[in-house]
């Protein structure tokens, strides 16, 4: 079935200005102003699915107990709270997922899970990205994941569902269902039923669009994009064909990438999510995938365009500069995958983005970045070296207090005596990484271990375990650098983040507008 028209994008023009700012130093940590005067860009880094502990296991994989990522090094620190509200209500609900969450910082609204761009009661809000867009900033959107799932589409979307990614319409992927079981009508705006990737490719939101999904494209959306003026890398697929597959579709490459140096350029480097880095490293040299740049490739060239695009960090005239996301998808596909080896790469290849977009700002001096994450993903744990989940331990926890009975639990639990043989044959990637039922931790060395010592090993030093696999409720960490960067050194609610970024582009409240 084709997909439904696309009507008109509405999005709110708002005026803006920003002025001059702050200066850097090269050997000593930067001096940051607190005026959001001198903020002319705002880049936002988000690991997908990045809990507290996943940074700390990917610090001490990489960088020694005593090392630090490079988010770590941003001098303002603080916690974000991440529940989503259930549909058609107000009531929290503690576990969100990825559409909810970027709803909440783009557009400053609870919604429920699965919603991108509206409210709880399936009302369109404006996306920062569309208000900073309206008013003159350049914008981007990088991803390594589909550029039409949940987090990058919620700044430049809006749907019901998130699932309504495209290329084509269905009442399965684009309508909520009732407690019956049937399908809600199809709502007056049919923009909130138009596929994600026929409203990227026609609203124009953002200039710079970097990441995966070419398979949610056809040709006549890049036709659309064509025609708004966007260097358009690789090929959408040939219009002659009634179905777009990997034959007919082109892939972007690295190098299209390097080369690309147009005003609005859109690159979609996979024809679904990018390759994790883990993965793409063990490839053969003439593997396709190895073709796909990084996301801290996709970062620095995204920055290069867009400061290009005004003339510098900004536009000397109007005085606006650029708003960018950037994220991390990978970390919460591979945790959900309870993948901990690839999980850990991705986080160390999103802090090599952080890397590049810190080093931009110190040189800028009129940049604010922000790096947290939409939520944590699989109760991502470091245990003691030698020890199981509880399920397997030896020696599970034991429920009672010799020292005051007060405190026993009942029932009182006793020893299972072992590991569960079925589920725990050894470390997860050493001696039963071959057994399908092996659920026992992962092991990784660090740089404190010594030389010879494996991953895989009992002696690795680092043990990792997973809770679930799925999202958990827990708060997530922020880090920010930058002009205006201690507000975000708080304990917060996640729609706050919107507007906060909002006064950091506008220099005033969102009410205000």
């Amino acid at each position: 079935m084709r997909r439904r028209p696309l009507k008109t994008l509405t999005v709110l023009a708002i005026a803006s200005a920003v002025a001059a700012g702050t200066a850097v130093t090269a050997n000593s940590a930067p001096q940051q102003s607190d005026s959001h005067q001198d903020i002319r860009n705002v880049i936002y880094l988000l690991g997908d699915g990045m809990g507290r502990t996943h940074v700390t296991a990917a610090r001490d994989r990489f960088m020694g107990a005593g090392g630090k990522l490079t988010m770590e090094t941003l001098p303002n620190t603080g916690a974000v709270a991440t529940y989503a509200v259930e549909k058609n209500s107000a009531k929290p609900a503690l576990v969100t997922d990825s559409a909810s969450s970027a709803t909440a910082w783009a557009s400053g609204v609870k919604t429920y899970n699965a919603a991108i761009g509206v409210d709880a009661y399936e009302k369109k809000v404006g996306t920062l990205m569309e208000q900073a867009h309206a008013a003159g900033f350049a914008t981007g959107n990088v991803s390594t994941a589909e550029i039409t799932d949940a987090t990058p589409a919620a700044q430049f979307s809006h749907a019901l569902l998130r699932g309504c990614q495209g290329p084509t319409y269905s009442d399965a992927a684009c309508l909520p269902k009732k407690d019956d079981g049937s399908y809600e009508a199809a709502p007056a705006d049919k923009t909130l039923i138009t596929p994600i990737a026929e409203q990227i490719a026609r609203n124009g939101t953002a200039d710079v669009i970097l990441g995966g999904g070419l398979a949610r494209f056809e040709p006549d959306d890049q036709k659309a994009l064509q025609a708004q003026g966007y260097q358009v890398l690789g090929s959408f697929g040939d219009p002659s064909l009634p179905a777009q597959t990997a034959a007919s579709q082109k892939v972007a490459t690295k190098s299209d990438l390097d080369k690309a140096n147009g005003k609005k350029v859109i690159g979609l480097f996979n024809r679904g999510n990018l390759t994790v880095e883990h993965n793409k490293a063990a490839l053969p040299a003439d593997a396709v995938q190895k073709q796909e740049p990084s996301l801290a490739d996709m970062t620095r060239k995204s920055i290069q365009l867009l400061t290009d695009r005004k003339g510098g960090s900004y536009d000397r005239k109007s005085k606006k500069g650029f708003f960018l996301q950037v994220e991390g998808a990978q970390i919460d596909k591979r945790s959900h995958a309870n993948d901990a080896a690839q999980a850990l790469d991705e986080i160390k290849a999103f802090d090599d983005a952080v890397k590049a977009a810190y080093e931009f700002a110190k040189k800028d001096g009129h940049t604010l970045v922000i790096v947290t994450a939409d939520h944590e993903c699989a109760g991502f744990n470091i245990i003691e070296k030698g020890t199981y989940t509880n399920a397997e331990a030896v020696a599970p926890p034991s429920n009672t207090d010799a020292g005051n009975t007060a405190n026993n639990s009942v029932p009182s639990r006793t020893a299972s005596g072992a590991k569960d043989p079925a589920r725990s044959s050894g470390i997860v990637n050493g001696a039963g990484s071959a057994d399908t039922k092996n659920f026992a931790p992962a092991t990784f060395r660090t740089p404190d271990d010594p030389k010879d010592v494996k991953d895989g090993s009992p002696e690795a030093s680092l043990w990792l375990t997973y809770l679930s696999g799925n999202h958990t409720g827990a708060d997530v960490p922020i880090f920010a650098y930058g002009p205006g960067g201690n507000a975000f050194a708080a304990s917060q609610i996640n729609t706050e983040l919107y507007g906060k970024m909002y006064r950091s582009l506008f220099g005033r409240s969102p009410q205000q507008h």
